[in-house]
C-alpha cells in the first residue's frame, strides 16, 4: 500500500524482484546438479544443492555482476544506493564474503545493506538451480530445512489451493522451494508442544507468529486459505509490526529474510 510506513522500501523490493525475474530468464543457462551427485545427496539425506560450494562458483559471481549492472536504474532509498555503490566497488574477495554470509543464512547486522544485493543474486542463482531438480527425487532433510538447498524458511503458509487446502508449506528464503511441514510444529526445533499463535490485531489475522515455548523462537505463518495473494517474502517485510511485537516479547525470530536483517 502507498501509505504503508515501509512504502518506499517495499517499492524498491518490488522493483528488485522484477529485476530478479528478468535475470532468471536472460542469464546464460546453468549447468544442472549432476544426477549422480543428487543421488548421493539423497542417500545421505542431504540436499542436492551444495551451498558451500557455490561461494566459489563463477556462475554465481556472474549473476551478482549482472544484477549490479542492472540495479542502478532501480528506484531505491538513499541507503540502498550507497550500499549498491559499495558492492560495485568491492573486489572478488569481498564479494565472496558477502555471498558466503548469505549462503550461510548468517548476515551481520552491521553490514546488512550491502548483503541485500548479494542476497538478491543468491536467490536468483539458487532458484534457477532448484528449478532444474527432479522434485520427486527430493527427500526430507529435517524440520525447517529446505530439501533442495538446505536453507531456512522465510515463512510458512496454510494453503488455500484446491487439493492442498489447509495443508502447510514452508518456503525457502533462498531458492523459494516450498515443502510440506506438519501443521502444528515448530520449524526451528521440531517441537509440537508449547506452541502459541500471536498477531497484531484480531485472532482472525491472516499473518501470525507461530511461537515455540520450547526454544523461544518464532516463524511467521500466513493463512493463504483466507488470502491467497499473500507473498512469502514481500508480506514478511510488509508485516514488520509483528516482528516488533515479538521482539518486544523477547522471542527470537526463526524465519530468515535477508531483506529484514537489522529490523
Amino acid at each position: 500500500a502507498q501509505d504503508h510506513e515501509l512504502a518506499a522500501y517495499l517499492r524498491f523490493l518490488a522493483e528488485l524482484s522484477r529485476l530478479q525475474a528478468r535475470l532468471a530468464v536472460t542469464l546464460p543457462p546453468l549447468a544442472p546438479v549432476a544426477s549422480a551427485a543428487a543421488m548421493r545427496a539423497a542417500q545421505a539425506h542431504m540436499p542436492p544443492i551444495d551451498r558451500h560450494a557455490l561461494v566459489e562458483d563463477p556462475a554465481l559471481a556472474a549473476t551478482l555482476q549482472a544484477l549490479l549492472d542492472d540495479a542502478g536504474g532501480l528506484e531505491m532509498p538513499d541507503a540502498a544506493r550507497v550500499a549498491l555503490d559499495a558492492v560495485r566497488l568491492a573486489d572478488a574477495v569481498d564479494r565472496r564474503w558477502l555471498l558466503g554470509n548469505v549462503l550461510g543464512d548468517d548476515i551481520p547486522v552491521d553490514s546488512a545493506a550491502p548483503h541485500l544485493f548479494a542476497a538478491a543474486a543468491v536467490q536468483v542463482h539458487l532458484a534457477r538451480l532448484a528449478a532444474g531438480l527432479d522434485a520427486e527425487a527430493l527427500v526430507p532433510i529435517a524440520t525447517g530445512v529446505c530439501p533442495a538447498c538446505g536453507g531456512r524458511p522465510v515463512t510458512s503458509s496454510v494453503m488455500g489451493m484446491q487439493g492442498i487446502e489447509n495443508v502447510r508449506y514452508a518456503c525457502c528464503a533462498g531458492c523459494a522451494t516450498q515443502w510440506n511441514e506438519v501443521r502444528v510444529k515448530c520449524l526451528c526445533c521440531g517441537s509440537t508442544r508449547g506452541l502459541s499463535y500471536r498477531s497484531v490485531g484480531t485472532d482472525e489475522a491472516t499473518v501470525k507468529a507461530e511461537a515455540c515455548r520450547e526454544c523461544n523462537a518464532w516463524v511467521k505463518i500466513f493463512y493463504k486459505v483466507k488470502n491467497e495473494s499473500l507473498d512469502p517474502v514481500a508480506d514478511d517485510v510488509g508485516s514488520l509490526g509483528l516482528d516488533i511485537l515479538m521482539g518486544d516479547a523477547g522471542v527470537r525470530r526463526g524465519g530468515f529474510n535477508p531483506f529484514l536483517v537489522g529490523y
